[in-house]
């Protein structure tokens, strides 16, 4: 049995909302469940004691965006899954969890996980961290669990001190791990000819890249109304002239590639919103957050809320022919008779 979430709307809303999925598993059998659960609620507080870090990078990014503030916050994920009728084989879970970054911190404070259990953690596609759930039987009725308490230092980001001194990066110098927000991603293409038409004519007559860039943030901003709805892609927004905030994003972002400035989406709990590279006088890029849809905030981001993913085109660890807008959980089972009970869990706490 294989299950897994497709297409993910955590940025739709702050609620997980149930979605019925179907997938074959080795020995032929499929069943249809419910994947989802989170209510995201705010919770500050402050916890002395921790385990270990996920340490992406800390870059000195001294001619990037300043750290603000700083707020701590406590995220829960895992599994929780009990067999019913009979046993399970083979389970095998993976939950993207929180990771460093320039503007955010993470640790681990609590772990609350079965002896039948094994987990380990890996870096996936996009640096994304994936907690990675194996347990090899669960006789029927037996319950398990893998929950993992972390604790998030999130800081607002401030404008730089100076915007004048960046310009727009050199394609053919551009670092590896760059280059892939220069693509097509789900909903996000900037090979279209409209988005190219665009990305030449705005912003030509600004003179510093800052500008080039804010000219892209102004016109999607003016062209394009925030209503609620489905994905439809940029050439669609523009079209009709209203989108939900994620094609907003994604108009922008397209925008940005096609004019060969590196854009991604950032997701948190209930929303999402964008981020360009620029490199400053010395060659040394950075990120700038900006939120599209909503409040004005170009070149700043001064929310708070926890950073689960940034990126836009993920091919996820177990399913490498996939591609997600936003790399979901995903549950497998070897060998099932009857479904299980199972919940992924992905939510705000106390602290531990």
């Amino acid at each position: 049995m294989n299950l897994s979430e497709p297409n993910l709307r955590l940025w739709k809303s702050a609620l997980f909302r149930p979605r019925m999925v179907s997938r074959p598993s080795r020995n032929g059998y499929g069943v249809s469940v419910p994947v989802g659960g989170l209510l995201v609620g705010v919770v500050l507080s402050m916890f002395g004691q921790v385990q270990w870090a996920f340490a992406q990078f800390k870059p000195d990014d001294t001619k990037g965006c300043r750290l603000g503030e700083w707020q701590t916050f406590y995220w829960q994920a895992g599994l929780t899954i009990q067999a019913t009728e009979g046993p399970c084989k083979g389970i095998e879970a993976y939950v993207p969890v929180p990771s460093d970054w320039p503007e955010q911190e993470v640790v681990v404070a609590k772990e609350d996980v079965s002896k039948s259990v094994k987990m380990d953690y890996i870096t996936a596609d996009g640096d994304v961290r994936v907690m990675v759930i194996r347990i090899p039987h669960l006789a029927a009725g037996e319950e398990a669990k893998a929950l993992v308490t972390f604790e998030v230092r999130r800081s607002s980001q401030l404008l730089p001190e100076n915007t004048a001194i960046y310009r727009l990066p050199n394609k053919k110098k551009l670092d590896r791990k760059i280059l892939p927000y220069l693509g097509t991603s789900p909903f996000i293409d900037p090979r279209q000819a409209k988005i190219r038409a665009l990305a030449k004519e705005i912003g030509q007559d600004k003179k510093t890249a800052w500008e080039q860039v804010e000219a892209v943030y102004d016109y999607v901003r003016e062209k394009i109304q925030q209503v609620p709805g489905p994905l439809k892609g940029p050439l669609a927004a523009l079209k009709d002239g209203k989108a939900s905030h994620e094609d907003m994003i994604n108009t922008f972002v397209a925008i940005c590639r096609a004019k060969e400035v590196p854009a991604r989406t950032v997701w948190v709990p209930g929303h999402a919103y964008a981020e360009f590279y620029l490199e400053d006088d010395e060659g040394k890029g950075h990120w700038f957050p900006c939120q599209v849809a909503g409040n004005r905030a170009f070149g700043h981001m001064p929310e708070r809320a926890i950073i689960l993913q940034k990126g836009d085109n993920f091919r996820p660890p177990y399913n490498k022919r996939d591609t997600q807008r936003f790399m979901a959980v995903h549950l497998s089972i070897v060998d099932v008779d009857a479904p299980p009970k199972y919940k992924f869990v992905r939510q705000l706490v106390s602290a531990p």
